[in-house]
């Protein structure tokens, strides 16, 4: 058993890291083939290289640079603007506003619950205010009980506290460290200087200190640090209990806490996705489409978002989209630009398939298709193929509903051309069936209509999202019956109020720092609304809490409004079903 403690659960690779020697690695190590083609291994983790002085390079692969790379493709295109990361103008009012308002869903790090929650009480106006919000948002922060402090000193409900040391020592030395962030140590950074300056660690020690703080848990070297840290800040003057929770403080980098160069740069990205949500909110919603999966919402949530920013969103449609979402010039939208969504968004059509459909169309000049055999003659498409078009209404602009198409489609075989039709020209048996004329004309298959319900159900299994009326609203009456509220009267109501709300689950977490609450995203027609379950009810209404699409609970309105840009309002939940 002792052999096995600490020993790797399971091995993987690193996405980026590069591992880069004087010479040849494969004289140092053995290096092995990987599973994905033209890929290597090196047999050694990454405290073997550490161990041996070798440098390790770790490339960090984020979908919002490819989201954002396709968003400055599109304002090329469509808007004639040519920028980049390092060219977007800085400092807009506008974006900060934008995200004071928690308006943040789909921009980069800061549309997690926990981040929308803190930002109107931030409240950021200026870049380094987003660094901060990348940080403080973390695991290490929220451990280290770093978060309060640092928001009662921002709203100047309590001044920054730096305790001096004792002569002859600089009685500024901590203020130099923590004053950016008002007394409080939200960086690796400022945890080393803080051990150089004010306990007199050496940068080797300091630098050890960094390197233990992803280890506290497993390694069991807690006590070495705290005693030379707390005695050498005792020895150099500062209270006892002050270096005690200095410490603490130290301590919560343990559960992850950020570099300050690693959140500013996540704070760059925050801003040119905000940016251009704020400012083209067509072309951040084609761009984040695109580069799916990706975030913490669905494609649904983000049309809506998207169509609550006052775009027009077009279905998907056989003789109008490409693969990707495209945009098209529509004076009623935001930005002039309406959204097109993709072939890509159809469940179970391949991408060979949806690209013939595309090239199709443009070998005739984009001559659209006539009817679902001419699309099937056309592209050689076959009948899952097909099918998949016609549950997903991409027919509809032929005239042809959803019902209509999937009959006609459920005529091809695998092929268009091995149906008897296609095949006169080829001399079979086949050929020679198909060119007489039927006895009895085949009437016209009378399907019955769809119910708007039926169809919001369908749009919602063949491609995740409608652009019908939500699925709530469809219900809203019986509900109303049934005394439930919605989320404009969730946004409305008092603090202590009670309500019944229904809603889609979209979001469950349990962060492990929540001591076991689990926050809810639920949804209904005007919007979103926040949840917090605590272990009690997680316990009782289990099932309901975790199989569930659809929700109702019942709780109390707690709403926070002060010091807050826009008020923080949570259903404290009592029962779920």
């Amino acid at each position: 058993a002792e052999e096995l403690l600490d020993f790797p659960r399971h091995l993987a690779t690193h996405v980026g890291g590069f591992v880069i020697t004087r010479g040849p690695l494969t004289e140092l190590a053995v290096v092995t083939k990987a599973a994905m083609e033209g890929r290597t291994v090196l047999e050694w983790d990454k405290d073997d290289i550490e161990a041996l002085g070798i440098l390790k390079v770790d490339v960090l692969g984020l979908g919002m640079l490819s989201c954002l790379r396709r968003a400055f493709d599109l304002l090329r295109r469509h808007a004639r603007l040519d920028f980049g990361l390092a060219s977007l103008p800085r400092d807009c009012p506008a974006t900060y506003a934008m995200l004071r308002r928690a308006d943040s869903l789909g921009v980069f790090q800061v549309e997690s619950r926990a981040q929308m929650a803190m930002l109107p009480r931030l409240r950021p106006r200026s870049f380094y205010d987003l660094v901060i919000q990348v940080a403080i948002v973390r695991p290490g922060p929220i451990a280290g009980d770093m978060v309060h402090p640092y928001l009662r000193r921002r709203q100047g409900l309590e001044d920054p506290e730096y305790p001096s040391p004792a002569p002859p020592h600089d009685p500024h030395e901590l203020r130099l460290v923590l004053g950016k962030t008002l007394g409080v140590p939200l960086f690796q950074e400022q945890a080393m200087r803080l051990a150089i300056v004010a306990a007199g660690f050496t940068p080797e020690e300091a630098d050890q200190l960094r390197r233990s703080m992803a280890t506290f848990r497993h390694a069991g070297n807690v006590s070495r640090y705290r005693d030379k840290l707390v005695e050498g800040m005792v020895r150099r003057g500062y209270a006892r209990d002050f270096a005690e929770r200095v410490f603490a403080q130290i301590e919560g980098f343990g559960s992850y806490g950020f570099p300050e160069s690693h959140a500013a740069s996540f704070a760059h990205l925050v801003y040119a996705s905000a940016w251009v949500k704020c400012h083209y909110p067509a072309v951040f919603a084609c761009a984040l489409l695109n580069s799916q999966p990706m975030g913490f919402y669905a494609p649904a949530q983000i049309v809506r978002d998207a169509r609550n920013h006052g775009v027009v969103v077009r279905p998907v449609d056989v003789n109008a989209s490409e693969w990707d979402c495209t945009l098209e010039p529509e004076p009623a939208s935001a930005g002039g630009l309406a959204l097109r969504l993709g072939l890509r968004l159809v469940a179970g059509l391949p991408e060979a398939e949806a690209q013939a459909i595309v090239a199709a169309r443009q070998a005739r000049n984009g001559a659209p298709f006539s009817s679902v055999e001419d699309l099937a003659w056309r592209t050689g498409c076959g009948r899952k193929a097909l099918e998949a078009l016609a549950a997903a209404d991409a027919f509809a602009g032929l005239g042809a509903d959803r019902r209509r198409a999937g009959w006609e489609a459920r005529g091809v075989a695998d092929g268009p051309r091995d149906l008897p039709l296609f095949a006169i020209a080829s001399g079979t048996a086949e050929a020679a069936m198909a060119d007489q004329s039927p006895l009895l004309p085949e009437p016209t298959a009378a399907l019955p209509a769809q119910s708007e319900g039926e169809a919001v159900v369908d749009d919602y299994m063949a491609t995740g999202l409608t652009l019908r009326r939500h699925p709530l609203a469809l219900l809203r009456s019986r509900l109303d019956q049934l005394g439930c509220a919605d989320t404009r009267r969730l946004n409305a109501a008092r603090p202590g109020s009670w309500l019944r709300l229904p809603g889609l689950v979209l979001i469950r977490q349990r962060p492990d720092t929540a001591k076991g609450i689990v926050f809810l995203t639920v949804e209904d027609e005007h919007g979103i609304g926040n949840l917090v379950v605590y272990p009690d009810v997680v316990a009782r209404d289990r099932a309901a809490l975790v199989s569930s699409r659809l929700l109702l609970a019942e709780g109390r309105v707690e709403r926070q409004a002060e010091r807050a840009e826009v008020p923080i309002i949570h259903l404290i939940v009592r029962r779920l079903t």
